[in-house]
């Protein structure tokens, strides 16, 4: 680990967690897409199956603990909770679109040195995980553009998440250059989610210039 991934790290639990305040503090999910929920949640689940049967340290044992805790309940309380507040007229995307081409993909470019029929499923639900990480945002970027005004904490939740990506593709080029590091899924992943924000951010970028609230064009 090094001082981009641990930001990153602290970026991606930082927006989680801001997620779950507005959720709580509002008594309310409006404008919270339950489909990116479900799509990150699996993601943190495919990707830490090995929590118990791989130890790295104690550091990445607690965040994936609190990554799938954290997911978990938060899908609880948009999906029962305050599922009387869930916007299900403008989310409507169609996740299975998203999960099976990434399925499909975990399949053909998984890790074929990786031995054992264990370690060849978590291989191919790691790499997955990658794959559907990153457009697991895009449910919630159409909601958002569907409804035009976002509010201020769900902007800071998208832009946190946008930071997380940001230092991570840092992280690897810091690897890159020092370890010799190859990670291509990862970083034409990274890309690619990087690539989704975009739009987003120049919006944000821009109603934070002129103090305006943040409104997306339908």
């Amino acid at each position: 680990m090094n001082l981009f991934s641990f930001l990153g790290d602290m970026l991606h639990l930082g927006s989680m967690l801001i997620l779950l305040f507005k959720i709580k503090n509002d008594k309310s999910c409006a404008g919270v897409s339950l489909k990116s929920q479900i799509l990150f949640t699996i993601v943190f689940t495919a990707r830490y199956l090995d929590l118990f049967t791989n130890y790295v340290s104690l550091y990445i044992t607690f965040m994936k603990i609190t990554y799938i805790a954290v997911s978990y309940y938060t899908l609880h309380l948009i999906a029962r909770k305050f599922k009387f507040t869930y916007d299900k007229d403008h989310d409507t995307f169609k996740i299975v679109y998203l999960i099976a081409p990434c399925a499909i993909l975990s399949l053909i470019t998984y890790d074929r040195t990786t031995i054992g029929i264990y370690s060849t499923i978590l291989e191919i639900l790691w790499t997955f995980s990658i794959y559907l990480e990153s457009i697991a945002i895009l449910p919630q970027l159409i909601l958002l553009q569907r409804t035009g005004e976002v509010e201020t904490l769900t902007s800071n939740y998208i832009v946190l998440l946008g930071g997380y990506r940001a230092f991570y593709l840092f992280n690897w080029v810091y690897r890159i250059i020092f370890y010799n590091w190859s990670g291509k899924i990862e970083m034409l992943s990274g890309l690619l989610q990087t690539v989704l924000y975009a739009d987003f951010f120049y919006y944000y970028a821009k109603s934070r210039m002129y103090g305006k609230k943040l409104v997306l064009p339908q």
